[in-house]
């Protein structure tokens, strides 16, 4: 069996700043996605962790270290990763940020979403119990990115559904989570220059313009709370609760 990889590199140049990926089907009937990369191709599972592998039999690497907080807790003892453990997270973060940006890319937006939320579980949890604030910075500066990407699926999947209210919704949650990752970090000074913000708020003018969109259910309650018009925010409240139950 020929071991190079000239066959899936066939026909599939590489493209600087482009995510290339493609849903293929492997030789045992499973269906992987693949990344092109500069000197060649990443292959990830479609379920569970991307490479496939159950760390210590667990789904993935964040499940495992959750199992050893929690024993550590029943036992009286303060849990913290070690060494080896933060290079095993280091490596489960990488390994879903690419397959993040190839369902993004293939629009497959649900997929997106959950391992965003994946990661940004597993950002909760090296917080927690990180060695060091160096550490856990590490992966916290990239945690706005990972909501960027989140809200966009989001919106994605919610026009998919042909829901630009719930798209318009998803983009100022989005939003508003970059805003209070900022101010967390003392930054609030670079929320309205930041060109992730930026491009989610043309994102929802885009869809308010394309639907003729003015402001939408939920926009609106925040008004009238604002306004303490409680009257109307609980009919808005009304509204919006009918509209979740026929979707």
């Amino acid at each position: 069996m020929a071991k190079d990889i000239d066959d899936a590199l066939a026909g599939w140049e590489f493209r600087p700043g482009v995510v290339q990926a493609r849903l293929v089907d492997a030789r045992d009937g499973r269906q992987v996605v693949q990344m092109r990369v500069d000197l060649g191709v990443l292959q990830m599972e479609l379920d569970g962790r991307p490479d496939g592998q159950r760390p210590h039999g667990f789904p993935t690497y964040l499940d495992y270290l959750r199992h050893q907080a929690a024993q550590a807790r029943a036992s009286g003892q303060k849990f913290q990763m070690n060494q080896e453990q933060c290079q095993e997270a280091d490596r489960e973060f990488l390994q879903y940020y690419h397959r993040r940006i190839c369902w993004l890319t293939l629009r497959l937006y649900e997929r997106a979403m959950a391992d965003a939320d994946h990661t940004l579980a597993f950002m909760d949890f090296v917080n927690r119990y990180a060695p060091d604030k160096d550490y856990a910075l590490t992966h916290e500066q990239y945690r706005g990115f990972v909501h960027f990407h989140r809200a966009q699926a989001a919106a994605g999947l919610a026009l998919e559904r042909n829901d630009p209210e719930a798209a318009i919704d998803e983009l100022h949650n989005g939003i508003e989570q970059i805003r209070l990752f900022y101010q967390k970090h003392g930054l609030e000074e670079r929320f309205a220059e930041d060109p992730m913000v930026r491009h989610l708020q043309q994102m929802q003018q885009q869809v308010r313009e394309m639907h003729q969109i003015g402001a939408t259910l939920k926009e609106q309650l925040a008004e009238a709370v604002a306004q303490e018009d409680y009257e109307r925010a609980a009919q808005l409240r009304d509204a919006i609760r009918q509209r979740q139950r026929q979707e």
